[in-house]
């Protein structure tokens, strides 16, 4: 009876509205998207983006350039300034010990964006609503709250990267406060670009991500690391004469490169393009393009991640103050920076910048900064989309990015303006590492969504990530 049942609800809607709960396990049977009425209002373009149909190639650049767009906004969350400051703490206080960590959280990373992919493809939903047809009120009440503090928390450490930049680019003119208070400006200015069409938006952020992986390739070239030790770092899982300090390096580096509410994210983007979900060959095609821009998008943001490492390992490992006067002898404004005693020299995204001024000439301070910069805001761009795809998601509250993106910011420039009015930029950057640590506390509020609804035959068909079918086919 219950098997009739399901099979009934596989060719029909979902049985119920958004926000019900259902008990019964047939709740999980439909992979049809709302119907048109139910659609809340447009988070991601009112556009969709045609496919060129090419059936006699196996493989298609013109349909890979269609594809091309998702996975690069979803990539710049590995990019964004609380990455930076774990990339450069690793490098400074581990050397290059623990580049095989970022490969293997990249890895990782690209697995979960791929079942994220995978999902908002097969369903037509993303995962937050998929998450509010399966679960019942409370917890998913919860999972909301979890998720939008993770989104709080990415966008602090995305306001003190952009604070911090323009304090360098302007030699100290900008004073921290400001830099915090003119982030709320630029990123209303940014959210005006999805006006202009979904293509020049997606060229946009990949101009932002050129403008990265320049800068901070840049540096990487200047600096010139070992490139012997720059692989064994990447390919030997050893990190010898490590202790706690690296350890907690380590575990930043994983919280730092797994978001969270990018899953949500990634789910919600690949809904831009024109796909016929009816037809199993489209939502195959469409898996294997998404795969391979999304392999495309994070290797480049491996590169500019290892750049950093590489960068802070080579010039700042096992560095003490004294070593570092050359800052005073240049006449630096930040010689208070530096103090004149043998402890180890301690670095951040404020401090890295000034010490590679210092060391290689001012270009490299400024365009340290603008690589920054580029980070905070197109991440802040990408996390205002995200908290928009959750919201409207979990609890079905059409809210417009203007209004999305005055609450979140003000909950995260209220505590960071705060720190930067009676604080240091020492307690600043500080609080990226608690916010790393606050990341990798919500992975399993997208990790358990993800993994469950992706295994399950009644929500993915023949696209769930356990093929069940072929053990039955067997037996």
């Amino acid at each position: 009876m219950k098997t009739n049942q399901e099979s009934d609800l596989l060719e029909e809607s979902p049985p119920q509205q958004n926000g019900v709960a259902q008990t019964s396990p047939t709740h999980y049977s439909s992979i049809t998207p709302p119907a048109p009425e139910e659609e809340p209002i447009s988070t991601y373009f009112e556009e969709k983006i045609p496919v060129p149909e090419d059936v006699t190639q196996v493989f298609s650049f013109r349909k890979l350039w269609a594809f091309t767009g998702p996975g690069f906004l979803m990539s710049i969350a590995y990019l964004d300034p609380g990455n930076i400051e774990s990339d450069l703490q690793s490098g400074a206080k581990a050397g290059f010990k623990l580049l095989w960590v970022l490969l293997g959280a990249t890895i990782i990373g690209l697995l979960l964006q791929r079942l994220a992919a995978r999902l908002g493809v097969v369903t037509g939903m993303h995962l937050a609503e998929v998450c509010n047809r399966q679960y019942p009120t409370v917890p998913r009440i919860i999972l909301w709250l979890m998720v939008e503090l993770a989104i709080i928390g990415s966008d602090m450490q995305e306001v003190i990267g952009c604070a911090i930049a323009f304090n360098l680019l302007s030699v100290g003119r900008i004073p921290l406060w400001a830099g915090v208070l003119i982030t709320i400006i630029d990123t209303f200015v940014f959210l005006f670009l999805d006006k202009y069409g979904l293509r020049k938006l997606e060229a946009f952020f990949g101009f932002l991500i050129t403008i990265m992986a320049l800068s901070f390739g840049y540096e990487y070239v200047r600096v010139a690391p070992n490139q012997g030790e720059v692989l064994k770092g990447m390919f030997v899982p050893y990190c010898e004469g490590c202790g706690p300090v690296q350890l907690e390096q380590a575990v930043g580096i994983v919280g730092a490169v797994i978001m969270p509410h990018n899953i949500y994210l990634h789910s919600a983007l690949v809904k831009s393009r024109q796909v016929d979900r009816a037809s199993k060959k489209e939502v195959k095609e469409a898996n294997k393009y998404y795969f391979i821009e999304s392999s495309i998008a994070l290797f480049i943001s491996f590169l500019i991640n290892v750049f950093v490492v590489a960068v802070f390992a080579e010039a700042f490992y096992d560095k003490t103050n004294m070593e570092n006067q050359q800052c005073n002898e240049t006449g630096s404004p930040h010689t208070d920076l530096f103090p004149l005693n043998n402890e180890t020299l301690q670095v951040d995204i404020y401090k890295g910048g000034v010490v590679l001024g210092c060391f290689f000439g001012p270009a490299a301070l400024y365009i340290w900064a603008i690589g920054i910069l580029a980070a905070g805001q197109s991440s802040t761009m990408t996390g205002t989309y995200s908290g928009q795809f959750v919201m409207e998601g979990f609890l079905n509250l059409r809210w417009s990015r203007f209004a999305r993106v005055l609450l979140t910011r003000s909950i995260a420039i209220f505590p960071t303006l705060l720190v930067a009015i009676f604080q240091d930029v020492q307690h600043l950057t500080g609080m990226n590492d608690f916010l790393n640590v606050l990341q990798s506390m919500q992975l399993p509020f997208a990790l358990i969504p993800i993994l469950t609804f992706t295994s399950l035959t009644s929500i993915m068909n023949d696209f769930l990530i356990l093929h069940l079918q072929l053990n039955l086919n067997l037996t």
